[in-house]
């Protein structure tokens, strides 16, 4: 697996990164921001362990794992549609890399939590930071700081690297199905985390779309990757 780059980002960027976890709520999230802030397609992944399959959206290329870019906030988003399972070492590395390559001020990756039992009225968004700055701005926020937990896939292996300064925003989430409203409260927070000036009430109407979108996109996936594994075993057989 490796990143290509038709453009380059600036040095000193910001990185955002959201995989379809939980809910879907980075996958989500991510996708609204590419749409808010008119960030552009510069590059995507390739290689053993990435479905061969893009899709298409407004006559758009939509891969699915694809890598944005918003000049004017000197944002770069990591957007994907398709888990990552066997793959997590290979994806942080790649993420690592870049970063340290573009001196990247700073990784936001954008998760869930699962909560149990049914819905809740008033779903939390909770931080994690290794850098202090970060910390500080988000304690002023009012946001509250997950102090138990496991963090897994992609955004665990980054967390114990501890390289670069990584903040990760975590949305509370009842359900296993495409959650729209935990990524709206995420970006509630990162809108005022990053001071990105975000319009958010249109927002979860947005959300909703995007959420269809995303399950047309998940279900295609997974489809193509069934087929290939059903086609392999026919193959062994």
């Amino acid at each position: 697996m490796k990143l290509v780059l038709k453009k380059k980002p600036k040095q000193g960027c910001t990185v955002i990164e959201g995989f379809p976890g939980i809910g879907l709520v980075g996958t989500i999230a991510t996708e609204f921001l590419i749409r808010h802030l008119k960030a552009e397609k510069i590059g995507y992944m390739r290689g053993q362990g990435v479905p061969p399959m893009v899709a298409l959206h407004d006559n758009k290329v939509v891969s699915p794992m694809g890598v944005y870019y918003a000049p004017k906030q000197n944002i770069v988003i990591l957007h994907f549609i398709s888990g990552s399972m066997g793959n997590e070492w290979h994806i942080s590395d790649i993420i690592i890399n870049f970063s340290k390559k573009y001196k990247a001020k700073e990784v936001v990756s954008l998760e869930s939590i699962a909560v149990p039992g049914g819905f809740l009225a008033n779903e939390k968004t909770y931080y994690f930071s290794n850098d202090k700055a970060s910390s500080n701005k988000l304690k002023k926020l009012k946001i509250e700081e997950l102090k138990e937990g496991i963090v897994m896939g992609v955004t665990g292996v980054l967390v114990a690297s501890n390289e670069f300064p990584l903040t990760c925003l975590f949305g509370e989430t009842h359900t296993k199905l495409p959650d729209s409203k935990a990524a709206a409260d995420i970006i509630d927070v990162l809108n005022a985390y990053m001071d990105l000036n975000i319009d958010t009430k249109p927002l979860r109407k947005s959300a909703e779309e995007f959420e269809k979108k995303i399950k047309q996109m998940i279900a295609s996936t997974a489809k193509m990757q069934k087929k290939g594994a059903d086609e392999q075993l026919s193959y062994l057989g």
